[in-house]
């Protein structure tokens, strides 16, 4: 599997989701329990070097900014909702995380920004499929801090500094 097939399986099931997380995890395993095991295990090499990338300050502060605080486990989640965004807001976040303000149609921080079933999609259809868990994917694992500078993230007026279009649509 390739870049553009991931991203298009994953473009496929949000749209059919029309918005909803949960309903994304579940056609994200119906759409992987179509394929072979090894493009299971491909979707989900593809998953994690993206999980990982994002696995930076500047995106932890914009999770603060989007869900009014972000703790280990809900930037974590937001990781995996970010990725199931789609390319464009994904490349885009990384690119510059004040980018979201312009990506976003909306965000509702009951509803958006918490993918974590999302990130089992693929562990959840390789089981249904082989019966087995997963092996290890050969993904170098994710750097034990995030990448960039740390900062506050209870600070509003920091966050409000770095991110000032997302912090005028989205903030407190």
């Amino acid at each position: 599997m390739d870049e553009t097939e991931f991203w298009e399986i994953i473009d496929h099931t949000r749209e059919a989701a029309e918005g909803d997380p949960e309903d994304h995890a579940d056609l994200l395993v119906d759409a992987l329990l179509q394929l072979d095991p090894e493009s299971v295990l491909d979707f989900a090499r593809h998953f994690e070097v993206r999980y990982n990338r994002a696995y930076r300050w500047d995106l932890w502060g914009a999770a603060a900014v989007l869900l009014g605080g972000a703790s280990d486990d809900a930037f974590d989640f937001f990781r995996c909702w970010l990725i199931g965004q789609g390319r464009e807001v994904f490349e885009g976040a990384l690119h510059d995380p004040d980018n979201l303000a312009d990506l976003l149609d909306e965000f509702d921080e009951e509803v958006d920004g918490d993918g974590e079933e999302l990130g089992y999609a693929a562990d959840e259809a390789y089981e249904q499929l082989t019966g087995g868990v997963t092996p290890d994917l050969g993904v170098p694992a994710q750097a034990p801090e995030p990448e960039g500078t740390t900062f506050d993230l209870e600070d509003e007026a920091a966050l409000a500094d770095r991110f000032p279009r997302l912090w005028e649509r989205f903030g407190k």
